[in-house]
């Protein structure tokens, strides 16, 4: 018997399978998906089994598999096949979309550590060779002791008992030590909490059809209460054997989401996001793999997890930007969950009270089925939302809080009631500039100013992470001429307690949730009245549910809107109504305020309008005239390297290659230099393609890749309907 197997190395030139024998030893136990251990050239590595066969094909006489690591680690056909999906999606080689599909303590590379916990009890070898021990050893009164409780109780849990005991137990060969597997995340399996669907929800639940594959988007507005729904979903699927993936953009919206699945599901739910610890994340997964729970609730990667048996796969704020990864392989989760779904002939949901344009389009289309969920829960109602113009407000040196905001705030906190405030930048300052030299602080390595932060007195580049610390004068001139431009959570954090020095406030953002723990203990902390005030960048903006709040303040609504992007008037649209929706979910009513110099722009107005429709319409007008998506796909093609020469060079060939071989109505636009054109000391040049069909398209792209394979001054990368270009 001979395998095909992919091994552990990731780049192109060795994107094939290498011919293996099997030895006798492991014919029985190897199968498809299993991870094995093989000699390649000079060393040896890990590969994944893709293919197994009675003969060698090839000329050359094939080295046998030293082992297989791991047997119960199998990837099943399902996973191979979405691997080999994603491999052609998103042009990665194998491995890689392999690899992406693991957490990082199971994945391909070697292992050292073990991730395995376990309990360990002292079990008795023999129970008459103890009751000997007993009379010949009268006086070792601790052993007896030990014994006696292990015969009682039939086993004892090793940590109750001192090593020495357990030391000469084991030499005298009377207990031996039991392992028994345990995992680290557990939750009891308490009585199930069931909520009554109101008949509007109701509605939307039974339009969805069962074992039939369906992509559906279910547009609800804030506090509408699809959560609910989703768990009524996943209660049908249950019922009958089958299982659910529950997807969630934000790390932090896991911990109010996951609440209310162990609330339905008990221990029925595992969870799965980069916030676990390595241990925790292979426990999950095992559970997963070993089919013990039914629910998935977790962020992008969790759509890849092995559960056998689907019913449905859930997407909830399907707008967001980070179900796209922005590192190889650039896939979209929504790609793969509907891959995954026509596979299983299951239903997909995209929720959203804010739905992309290209979803809100297709389901215009009928490609999508538009389910509605148009009012809030309960006698909430949706906030008054107020726009302040701040260019009067600058004059009257209001440079952080309008006095209508100022005003507000002070009134709610007077009622005892809470406050969000957004700012969706970290820091305390943008940039640092002496007044003296013109001099500004910028990454080395990046062409970005750095950020300061005033808690580690650290300036830090937000692309790479490079840090250094803030000088007490300029480096230039050395004069004390240092200034601060720019607002930071950190700083409107320190304005706040400057301004309402009795209010309780914290910050969420990147920096203070870097431990682990600390999204959940925040919210909370913030939902049992701990603080006043919370602020934050954008996680505080979506799927938080905080019944106090009645005010949402902006601080600054046009950081987003000034952006040089296609897709900039979309995200601040999703990101205000969005952060608007957190004010007013219970019976106490709630107001936003926006701060903008735009107060006209038509963006703004849908959002004090609660108007989607409106802004979408418009907003398509928009992406029409100027040939983006929905009208259009984009592929972006960047060339990277070190050389500065070298990549401009390249950039040209590339873009003549193109031009030589896409059909003649696809536009290719540049090269011109990317959004950020050197990061990590390389430099990056960029291609866009817009298209609407062209049959030629990947056999092209997939010539070009292979072109640059060998190219030692510069690589390229491909990233089909990015983002942000």
């Amino acid at each position: 018997m001979y395998a095909n197997v992919i091994i552990e190395y990731g780049v192109k030139s060795l994107n094939k399978t290498f011919i293996y024998k099997v030895p006798d030893a492991l014919k029985d136990k190897i199968s498809v998906g299993m991870k094995v251990y093989v000699p390649f050239g000079k060393t040896e590595v890990f590969g994944f089994v893709v293919d197994l066969k009675n003969n060698n094909d090839t000329e050359y006489d094939a080295k046998e598999i030293i082992r297989i690591d791991n047997e119960e680690l199998v990837l099943n056909k399902e996973l191979m096949d979405v691997g080999a999906y994603l491999s052609s999606i998103t042009l990665c080689t194998l491995i890689t979309a392999y690899q992406t599909m693991l957490p990082s303590s199971l994945k391909i590379k070697k292992q050292e550590h073990s991730y395995d916990l376990y309990d360990e009890y002292l079990v008795l070898t023999d129970k008459l060779k103890a009751m000997e021990y007993i009379c010949k050893y009268p006086r070792r009164i601790a052993q007896i002791k030990t014994i006696n409780n292990i015969l009682e109780v039939g086993k004892l849990n090793k940590k109750e008992v001192s090593s020495e005991i357990v030391k000469a137990l084991e030499d005298n060969n009377i207990v031996s030590i039991e392992k028994v597997s345990k995992y680290r995340i557990n939750k009891d399996n308490n009585e199930a909490i069931k909520k009554t669907l109101t008949k509007e929800q109701e509605s939307v639940y039974r339009s969805v059809l069962f074992n039939k594959h369906d992509t559906y988007l279910l547009y609800g507005v804030t506090g509408s209460g699809k959560t609910e729904v989703y768990i009524k979903w996943i209660e049908k699927c249950i019922s009958e054997g089958k299982t659910a993936i529950m997807l969630v953009p934000e790390i932090g919206l896991t911990t109010q989401i996951a609440k209310r699945f162990y609330e339905a599901f008990g221990s029925d739910v595992a969870i799965f996001h980069s916030s676990l610890s390595e241990g925790e994340k292979y426990d999950e997964y095992l559970k997963i793999l070993r089919g013990e729970v039914h629910v998935v609730v977790g962020t992008r990667s969790a759509v890849f997890v092995p559960l056998k048996n689907l019913g449905i796969i859930i997407i909830d704020e399907e707008d967001s930007s980070s179900y796209k990864q922005d590192n190889n392989p650039r896939y979209h989760a929504r790609d793969i969950a509907i891959y995954r779904g026509k596979y299983n002939n299951i239903p997909v949901i995209l929720g959203s009270a804010t739905p992309t344009l290209e979803s809100k389009a297709r389901a215009d289309k009928g490609v999508y089925k538009l389910l509605r969920l148009s009012s809030r829960v309960g006698n909430a109602k949706l906030p008054l939302i107020h726009a302040v113009d701040m260019e009067p407000e600058m004059k009257k040196r209001n440079m952080i809080f309008s006095e209508f905001l100022q005003n507000k705030i002070k009134e709610k906190l007077a009622k005892g009631e809470q406050i969000i405030l957004l700012l969706n930048r970290r820091g305390f300052s943008t940039y640092i500039t002496c007044s003296n030299c013109g001099f500004t602080y910028k990454c080395p390595s990046c062409d970005i100013t750095l950020t300061y932060h005033k808690s580690t007195n650290n300036l830090i580049c937000h692309y790479c992470g490079y840090q250094k610390k803030r000088d007490e004068m300029c480096p230039e001139c050395h004069e004390a001429s240092l200034n601060y431009y720019g607002l930071g959570t950190e700083k409107l954090e320190e304005k706040i307690k400057e301004f309402y020095p009795t209010a309780r406030v914290v910050r969420m953002d990147q920096d203070t949730t870097r431990n682990k723990g600390m999204h959940e203990r925040i919210i909370n902390d913030f939902k049992d009245y701990k603080y006043d005030i919370l602020l934050g960048t954008q996680m505080i903006s979506k799927g938080l549910d905080f019944p106090k709040v009645t005010l949402v303040g902006v601080i600054n609504a046009d950081a987003s809107l000034n952006i040089p992007d296609y897709r900039s008037s979309e995200v601040t649209y999703s990101l205000l109504s969005q952060v608007s929706g957190r004010a007013g979910r219970s019976n106490m009513p709630g107001e936003v305020v926006i701060q903008t110099f735009n107060p006209d722009h038509y963006v703004i107005e849908c959002v004090k309008e609660n108007n989607y429709d409106k802004f979408y319409l418009q907003e398509m007008q928009f992406r029409k005239n100027l040939k983006y998506p929905p009208y259009y796909y984009l592929v972006s093609i960047k060339v990277i390297g070190k050389n500065y020469e070298e990549i401009i060079t390249n950039a040209k060939k590339a873009k003549k290659y193109l031009d030589d071989n896409l059909n003649k109505d696809t536009i290719i636009l540049g090269p011109t230099t990317a959004s950020v054109f050197k990061f990590n000391n390389e430099y990056r040049m960029q291609t866009i393609i817009k298209y609407k069909y062209d049959d030629k398209l990947m056999d092209v792209l997939k010539d070009l890749d292979n072109i640059f394979i060998n190219n030692k001054e510069c690589y390229l990368e491909i990233d089909f309907n990015p983002l942000r270009i």
